[in-house]
């Protein structure tokens, strides 16, 4: 199952670097985790100290999932909405309420736009409360569903590559092609 499989390569990974200084996963580890920290060293959680870590080993066990769900037969775990609502809701709240307590004045700032008149602002700061409490959840929704819309077209297109493998060789390929060209682009 996909659960040994993960945990296996984890093991692998993290064991290796341990007892061997420059084996062959910490050396494909190393830029891996650089270039994450690099990403996180350009944004605001410069400020929250301890969050790089843990968001750049989230960002490597997604990526590890995300591969995996592409190989045949195997459990996509991150195209469903449980998954991602575990996932995300956690990470939200913790940059919501990190944002009150670093910097309570603009983090409410932000729930009012700048030029609004002042007979709407009332409105207005209501419907950006609400738009902020309701995105983790419209953001889980859209990630498994796009998900899920990308392991599907997948299935298809190997079904239709399967079923044309008898029919023409012309059509084979160009399915083959096809397929391994939307393959690329789901890896990248």
């Amino acid at each position: 199952s996909m659960f040994m499989v993960t945990n296996t390569l984890l093991i692998l990974m993290i064991q290796s670097s341990f007892w061997v200084l420059n084996s062959r996963p910490s050396a494909f580890k190393s830029p891996i985790s650089d270039t994450i920290f690099t990403q996180l060293s350009r944004t605001s959680t410069t400020h929250l100290k301890g969050l790089s870590t843990p968001l750049t080993t989230i960002f490597i066990v997604l990526v590890m999932i995300n591969l995996m769900g592409l190989i045949p037969y195997m459990f996509s775990t991150s195209s469903h909405l449980v998954f991602t609502l575990s996932l995300g809701f956690p990470i939200w709240l913790s940059l919501i309420i990190s944002s009150f307590a670093h910097s309570p004045k603009k983090t409410v700032a932000h729930f009012l736009p700048d030029g609004a008149p002042d007979w709407l602002n009332p409105f207005l700061v209501l419907i950006e409360t609400t738009s902020v409490f309701v995105r983790p959840l419209t953001l889980s929704f859209r990630l498994a569903a796009n998900m899920s819309a990308g392991h599907i077209v997948l299935s298809l297109m190997g079904i239709y590559c399967a079923a044309a493998w008898f029919s023409s060789a012309t059509s084979t390929i160009f399915l083959i092609s096809a397929a391994l060209g939307y393959i690329l682009f789901e890896v990248a």
